[in-house]
């Protein structure tokens, strides 16, 4: 039985369920809201799991789900390699954002990263410590700056309301995922010129690890045609 990972719950999950439905695929879940198991009908073979965006990627590396529908920030962030690792299958055009380095906007001389690396150094010479970033994309954040040459500088993990750690003095700046940036202005934080780390949507994902036996990939053939994603790549 081929397992499809779907959003368990909020915006992501109604619009994977109408991106589904348009295509003649109608997902649903089987019980009440506690049961985290559904049906997929216009396919047979097809088996639906309801999990969260966030542990989807997991899923997909250990080969639990065959399938899987959440943000490329999360599988680029949490899957070391993740090429090897997943093929995506179909953008969804939905759940689009950013992922941004924001600084406060009364710094008028950091407009791009090549500021970020002075302001950075000037900052630990004058504090002593190294300017603080508060992100949840460690691993993305990291390989940014790297690029850039931004060295001083430490990651702080923000779990929660990451545009709010700047005003709360847990942090000089952010990376952080945002839509419009309404909550950056709101929270007088300001977009760096050269600040896009990654623009990210909602994809459907395949992953390498699960097992593709003879009804997986002949469920997989068919969900494929009915979505019209004939040249999409292959298990």
């Amino acid at each position: 039985m081929l397992k499809l990972g779907v959003p368990s719950k909020g915006r992501l999950q109604e619009e994977t369920i109408r991106w589904f439905a348009a295509r003649g695929v109608e997902l649903a879940r089987v019980g009440g809201e506690r049961e985290y198991r559904g049906m997929v009908e216009g396919v047979d073979g097809v088996e639906l799991v309801l999990i969260s965006a966030g542990e989807i990627p997991g899923e997909l590396l250990a080969g639990r789900l065959h399938l899987g529908v959440t943000g490329q920030d999360l599988i680029r962030e949490r899957l070391p390699r993740w090429q090897d690792r997943v093929d995506e299958l179909a953008p969804m055009a939905f759940g689009r954002a950013d992922l941004v380095v924001a600084v406060p906007a009364f710094w008028v001389d950091v407009r791009d990263m090549g500021d970020l690396d002075a302001a950075a150094g000037a900052f630990r010479a004058r504090h002593g410590h190294r300017l603080r970033v508060a992100t949840k994309y460690h691993h993305l954040v990291r390989s940014f700056f790297e690029h850039h040459g931004v060295a001083d500088y430490q990651l702080v993990d923000s779990q929660g309301a990451t545009e709010g750690t700047v005003k709360n003095l847990t942090a000089e700046a952010i990376a952080d995922i945002t839509s419009t940036g309404s909550t950056l202005r709101d929270n007088h934080l300001r977009i760096l010129d050269d600040g896009l780390i990654l623009q990210s949507e909602a994809t459907l994902f395949l992953s390498k690890a699960a097992t593709w036996g003879a009804p997986e990939t002949a469920a997989l053939d068919a969900l494929r045609t009915r979505l019209g994603l004939e040249n999409a790549p292959a298990e």
